[in-house]
């Protein structure tokens, strides 16, 4: 197994954000972030690149991994860990052939049936959402934790719930079956980054923490 494939087994916290200051990210990678998805749609390739130079240097300063949305041409040439695409993105065969084998790839999936034909589709992880209503996703219905439930007794694949999850209902998510989660607003939005990172890595792993919610 790749070294990139060990840490992503071992990763709970993902972070999906756009361009943020290289403050913001430190504090949520001290704080447990172990993948960062940089997801930005409209800023130019270079500008993209710029970004992606960043946070590799980040991220490798705690030794998280870097994923790039979409994009996999912009994944192999800002020599990110890998890209994550959605159902309706580049076919998971175009993908590969452009970051290669030892790049990981993401997939979006929304539906049982999704879950269950990824781990044929030669991806290394799903994303599983939105579990509740978000505004990053507008006009995506929820999935619920039903969905979260059927990935954790059917995939074959590390999978991360996504979609509004909180500190508020992460212990709902862990119930559910998830021992892993993605968020965006949670972080990106919080007052207190750091904090609300190690909130939300402890009610993945169960771990006691007294730090409250940002």
């Amino acid at each position: 197994m790749s070294d990139r494939r060990t840490r992503l087994n071992a990763s709970v916290l993902y972070l999906v954000c756009d361009a943020q200051p290289d403050a913001f990210l430190r504090e949520a990678l001290r704080g447990g972030v172990d993948i960062v998805q940089l997801r930005v749609k409209d800023d130019s390739d270079e500008s993209i690149l710029e970004t992606a130079s960043r946070y590799r240097r980040l991220c490798a300063e705690s030794g998280a991994l870097l994923i790039v949305n979409d994009r996999p041409d912009l994944a192999r040439a800002a020599d990110a860990d890998g890209v994550h695409i959605g159902q309706d993105d580049d076919s998971v065969r175009t993908a590969r052939a452009l970051v290669g084998p030892e790049r990981l790839i993401g997939l979006s999936t929304h539906s049982p049936e999704q879950v269950t034909t990824a781990g044929r589709a030669g991806v290394d992880y799903i994303g599983v959402g939105p579990v509740h209503a978000t505004p990053t996703k507008p006009g995506r219905p929820a999935v619920g934790l039903e969905l979260v439930h059927y990935a954790a007794t059917h995939s074959v694949l590390p999978f991360f719930a996504i979609g509004g999850i909180t500190t508020e209902n992460i212990a709902a998510i862990r119930a559910a079956g998830a021992s892993r989660a993605a968020v965006v607003r949670a972080l990106s939005e919080a007052r207190d980054p750091e904090a609300v990172a190690r909130e939300l890595h402890a009610g993945l792993t169960g771990e006691r923490t007294n730090v409250g919610a940002a």
